[in-house]
């Protein structure tokens, strides 16, 4: 099998996580607005019931999927025979978990209707096979599958869910594109599976090794679902599921970039890792920190600068609360990422389960701890500091048991210049922030000003990672002029010659800052000056004229 390029199945992997996630951030201001806070806390809530018994009924089968598969992937033979075995694995367990969830919940009193649609959603992660193509690094197929699907399911939701009597619609919208999205992916399957007898077959040789797997998923669940369970059940008023739902739905879109990384890592480094290619091992990964690095740090200081005027926007009125939740759990953006290069990606595929285990279940406890401390008296706020907590001490073990293998002294000196420039745009959007209307245009404002500043600041700093980033966009551009030119394409404006001498990475700073230019001139601001806006005033010049002089 050809070997598969990671900047690509990144790319893909990236687009599968977000368009996951690309329904409840389309529709969000939407369903905000139409079922109100109180039914997206129900929604929450039972959301949360049922992905336990998913959790219970996959045990750790598609990550342990994922792995062998990429042991294997370049034997066809191998890893069909290794599909049906961990399919069939799945749909035992599934089944059992699907016949508990029925007579514990189904047949219950509270809320009874949502359980029963929700039990498509469990058939539907039944039926998933996104982690035997995941082994193979083909992440293209289950990017084309969401898109389809996603982009039927905004249209639903738009065209269905029309009041708050429509939640049941909304759930029925949910699970429906969970069970269509995974059964179009088996039309894939016959391409890649070779014929088997059922006697290759050695269902249970899977099982002990799942398991292991198994608990750190429950450990991770645990201060992923617990949270919205635990304050649902404590706090009386389920708005408060609500707004601390909705808080991590933005917090999740923007994890989903950096960790997609790991999920396209992992089959990679075990492939690697089976071949005794060390040095392969560790390049990688030092680039995955510095991604984290790259893209964590900005992201967590842009959410803590604009959330205020973002959320009033995005989610309409009464949603105040929310703004707080973002900036006090946005610090897991890194510390996730971090914990997702050691542990998803290094300890997992290198057969270190036990360390990997290790990590989460003190996770876990950390977290249930300060559920039990924080939610009785701080409800969603005392969630998303315990949240915090926990992830952090996820991250502080996993980097102790791997410290021999890394110099962290080294790494986390490569943070430095991402910190800087990323307090600087901080500065920047916190200055315009307060003298600005909320708005949408504000808004945007604010992230592309902040966008170019922190681009300019890495490029003062001489950062070698954006450099290089910078360079393979280059050498992508100067490849899409040669095919173009190798087929012919008479089009000399849209593929003219890209001259040597130019650097093609002032080019997108140019057209950055043209855009943050616009967005200063039609908010406004640069054209209004009085002594209660003159910070303001001076501050939004400044960033025009740091962009002019890029433009130039």
């Amino acid at each position: 099998m050809a070997t598969k390029s990671v900047t690509k199945n990144y790319i893909y992997n990236l687009m599968y996580q977000v368009l996951v996630l690309i329904l409840p951030l389309i529709t969000a201001p939407y369903i905000s607005r139409v079922l109100g806070a109180e039914n997206i806390g129900i929604y929450s809530f039972t959301l949360s019931i049922s992905a336990y018994f998913i959790l219970f009924g996959s045990l750790g089968i598609a990550l342990y999927g994922q792995r062998e598969i990429a042991y294997v992937q370049d034997n066809k033979k191998k890893y069909s025979v290794i599909f049906w075995e961990i399919l069939l694995l799945r749909i035992m367990t599934m089944g059992i978990s699907l016949l508990i969830y029925y007579f514990t919940f189904v047949k219950g009193e509270n809320y009874q209707i949502y359980y029963k649609v929700l039990m498509l959603e469990i058939i539907g992660n039944c039926i998933d096979i996104s982690w035997f193509f995941q082994g193979l690094e083909e992440f293209k197929k289950t990017v084309k599958r969401n898109m389809i699907v996603k982009l039927i399911s905004v249209f639903c939701i738009f065209a269905f869910v029309k009041s708050s009597n429509d939640l049941y619609t909304y759930f029925l919208i949910y699970v429906l594109s969970i069970l269509i999205g995974n059964i179009t992916l088996w039309f894939y399957l016959p391409k890649y599976l070779t014929k088997v007898s059922i006697n290759e077959f050695h269902l249970f040789r899977h099982l002990k090794p799942t398991i292991t797997l198994f608990i750190p998923q429950i450990a991770i669940q645990v201060y992923t679902l617990l949270d919205r369970t635990m304050v649902g059940a404590i706090v009386p008023e389920k708005s408060e599921v609500g707004f601390y739902d909705q808080g991590q739905k933005i917090i999740k879109i923007l994890l989903a970039i950096i960790t997609s990384m790991g999920t396209v890592m992992l089959p990679r480094i075990a492939n690697n890792f089976a071949s005794g290619e060390k040095e392969k091992i560790t390049n990688y990964l030092k680039k995955s920190f510095n991604m984290v690095f790259l893209l964590g740090f900005p992201m967590i200081f842009g959410i803590i600068a604009v959330s205020k005027s973002f959320v009033p926007v995005f989610f309409g009125q009464g949603y105040d609360k929310v703004s707080v939740l973002m900036s006090i759990i946005s610090p897991i953006i890194v510390l996730i990422g971090l914990s997702n290069v050691t542990g998803t990606q290094y300890l997992l595929p290198t057969k270190r389960q036990k360390e990997y285990t290790i990590s989460v279940v003190c996770g876990a406890i950390v977290n249930f701890i300060m559920n039990i401390c924080l939610i009785w008296n701080w409800g969603a706020i005392g969630a998303s500091i315990g949240t915090v907590i926990a992830e952090l001490t996820v991250t502080l073990v996993q980097i102790y048991f791997v410290r021999k293998d890394f110099d962290f002294k080294e790494i986390f000196k490569l943070s430095r210049k991402y910190l800087v420039s990323s307090i600087i745009m901080f500065i920047v959007c916190i200055t315009l922030k307060k003298f600005i209307n909320n708005n949408l245009i504000s808004t945007i404002t604010q992230v592309i000003s902040g966008g170019v500043i922190y681009v300019v600041c890495l490029l003062i700093l001489k950062d070698k990672f954006i450099f290089e980033i910078l360079e393979k966009l280059k050498s992508k551009i100067k490849g899409w002029y040669e095919m173009g030119k190798d087929n012919n394409i008479d089009n000399a404006n849209l593929c003219a010659p890209v001259k040597k001498d130019r650097i093609v990475y002032f080019d997108i700073l140019n057209i950055l800052s043209i855009i943050a230019v616009i967005a200063l001139h039609c908010n406004g601001i640069v054209h209004n000056f009085s002594t209660k806006y003159s910070t303001a005033w001076a501050t939004s010049l400044i960033v025009e004229c740091n962009s002019y002089l890029v433009i130039e």
